[in-house]
C-alpha cells in the first residue's frame, strides 16, 4: 500500500493545521515538536508566529539541541548560553514552552544495530521525556546533505552536539572539532542520517507525524548565518506518516516544477548526492519512496 502524502498550495498557518488534521492522528501524551529555530543572522527560516497555530493545537513543547559548528562559522547556536539566547531572540520562548534537550548531559544513545554507517545515535537526552512527535521541517537545500526535509530533523536535528559530529564523521569522531577533519563522503554522510533518522522514528513509532513547508526555496539551510535568497517561488505544504514519502514527494515537486530556480536548486541536491538519504532510509524499511499524493 502506497504512502499518503497530502499537499496544499496554500501558505498558511491556519493550512498547517487542517493538514495535520488531515493525518487523522492523536499524538499522545507529551508531545515534543521538532523545529528549525533559525541561526543568528539567517533571514529564510520559518518563524514562530508561522508555526504557532498547529503548536497550540496539540499542546506541544517546542524541542532543540545544540549544534556542532566549528569556531568559523559565526553561528551562536553550538552552546548552551547563546543558543537560548538565540531561541529568546527569535521569539520562540515568547509563543511556547521550549526544551534545549541536549542543554545538561549525558546524552541518550539510541542504538542502531540493523545501521548501514552508524550502530548508535547520540541525541539529546530530554528526548526520553516525551511520548510523541511532530516533526516540522522547512524543506529547503543544504550546504552538505543537499537538501533538509524530514529526515535531516529526525536525524541531525534531533542529535545532541557529539550525536551531530558523529553523524557528520561517518561514525568516527563524536568530537565537534574533529568530525570535520573526518567528514564522511558523498555516500556514508547520506547514509548516517538515514541510520539517525530511523531510530527517531523508531523511538516514536507509531506516534510520530510529519510536515514539510516548502516555503524560501534557498540552496542554503536555516543554519547559514548569511543564506542565499531564495531561487524558488514557494511551493506549498506537505504532510504525512511516513517521513521518506514526504522528502521524496518534496523532490519530485521541484523536479516537475516549470520555475526557473529549478535547476539551481537541483544542482545543490545532486552534487551533494542528497537523494541518498531517501534512498538509504526506504532501503532501512522504515518509509517507502513509493507513495500517493493527494492534493488539497
Amino acid at each position: 500500500m502506497k504512502s499518503r502524502v497530502y499537499f496544499t498550495r496554500e501558505l498558511t498557518p491556519e493550512k498547517v493545521v487542517e493538514m495535520y488534521e488531515r493525518l487523522g492522528i492523536d499524538l499522545p501524551g507529551k508531545v515534543a515538536v521538532k523545529v528549525h529555530s533559525g541561526e543568528k543572522g539567517n533571514q529564510n527560516y520559518l518563524t514562530p508566529e508561522f508555526w504557532k497555530p498547529v503548536v497550540d493545537e496539540i499542546h506541544g513543547t517546542i524541542v532543540e539541541c545544540n549544534t556542532a559548528y566549528g569556531d568559523a562559522s559565526g553561528g551562536v547556536r553550538d552552546n548552551t548560553e547563546s543558543h537560548l539566547r538565540l531561541l529568546e531572540e527569535h521569539g520562540w520562548t515568547k509563543y511556547f514552552d521550549v526544551d534545549l534537550m541536549d542543554a545538561e548531559g549525558p546524552d541518550a544513545v539510541l542504538p542502531i544495530p540493523s545501521g548501514k554507517v552508524l550502530k548508535k545515535n547520540l541525541v539529546g537526552k530530554n528526548l526520553l521525556n516525551y511520548d510523541s512527535m511532530l516533526v516540522l521541517a522547512h524543506f529547503k537545500g543544504h550546504p552538505m546533505g543537499g537538501y533538509g526535509g524530514a529526515l535531516k530533523q529526525l536525524s541531525i536535528g534531533c542529535a545532541s552536539r557529539a550525536g551531530k559530529a558523529l553523524i557528520h564523521s561517518g561514525g568516527r569522531s563524536d568530537d565537534r572539532y574533529e568530525c570535520w577533519k573526518e567528514h564522511a563522503d558523498k555516500v556514508a554522510f547520506p547514509e548516517a542520517m538515514a541510520d539517525a533518522a530511523m531510530s527517531v522514528h523508531l523511538l516514536f513509532k507509531g506516534k510520530t507525524a510529519y510536515i514539510n513547508v516548502m516555503k524560501n526555496l534557498s540552496v542554503d539551510c536555516d543554519c547559514c548565518v548569511v543564506a542565499e535568497d531564495p531561487c524558488m517561488k514557494d511551493i506549498g505544504i506537505l504532510s504525512s506518516l511516513d517521513p521518506v514519502a514526504i522528502d521524496q514527494a518534496c523532490l519530485d515537486l521541484v523536479k516537475k516544477s516549470d520555475d526557473p530556480g529549478r535547476e539551481h536548486f537541483l544542482e545543490r541536491v545532486n552534487s551533494r548526492n542528497g537523494i541518498h538519504t531517501i534512498e538509504a532510509a526506504a532501503e532501512l524499511g522504515y518509509g517507502s519512496r513509493d507513495y500517493e499524493l493527494i492534493e488539497i
